[in-house]
């Protein structure tokens, strides 16, 4: 059966490859004259990303609050594990009244760690947010900067370009990017601390 359908394939296919009335195809000369009208820029991400001083702040501002979510961590983790010590060198030593007692400072030590997993996963999540809030954020200066600044340049399309990832060859002559940071930088104003 699977032949049949297969072969039933094959023959749709040959027939419908075969049929070109009715369709169009342009040469390469008409779609060049179609898009000679139209002007074209890319902006490198990577060069955008670097120097671009509202970028450049919230880099810095997410670094020093991922390295403050790291001590807090960390400091609360080292509390932790001195207690667990501590709690193994009773035990060892049979330093607690009652096997009940025991339990009850494992139960605690049990506990803390849940709420310190809690606390991490919470902190994460938090820069995750603001991750993303400033992703947006970032986005949003660049489409409004080059809404307001196309007005002015009438490109038809500006693309984005990151190494190698979109744009295979473009003529540097097309490179927009020092205008665009340098117009970006220049509408920027830092927050005052």
């Amino acid at each position: 059966m699977n032949g049949l359908a297969a072969l039933a394939f094959i023959v749709l296919f040959s027939q419908c490859a075969g049929k070109t009335d009715n369709q169009t195809t342009s040469t390469p000369a008409q779609a060049n004259a179609e898009l000679s009208g139209m002007k074209i820029a890319y902006v490198e991400i990577d060069t955008l990303l670097a120097k671009y001083n509202f970028c450049i702040d919230l880099n810095e501002a997410m670094v020093k609050k991922s390295e403050n979510v790291r001590m807090t961590l960390n400091q609360k983790a080292t509390s932790l594990n001195k207690e667990k010590q501590d709690f193994q060198k009773k035990v060892e030593n049979n330093a607690f009244l009652s096997q009940d007692r025991a339990q009850q400072e494992y139960n605690r030590l049990v506990k803390l760690e849940q709420d310190l997993q809690e606390l991490s996963n919470k902190l994460q999540n938090g820069l995750m947010e603001e991750n993303n809030k400033n992703s947006l954020q970032f986005r949003d200066s660049i489409n409004a900067f080059l809404k307001e600044y196309n007005k002015t340049h009438g490109y038809s399309l500006i693309f984005s370009n990151t190494g190698f990832d979109n744009l295979l060859y473009a003529d540097s002559t097309f490179n927009i990017t020092k205008e665009i940071v340098d117009g970006l930088n220049a509408r920027y104003s830092p927050v005052k601390k």
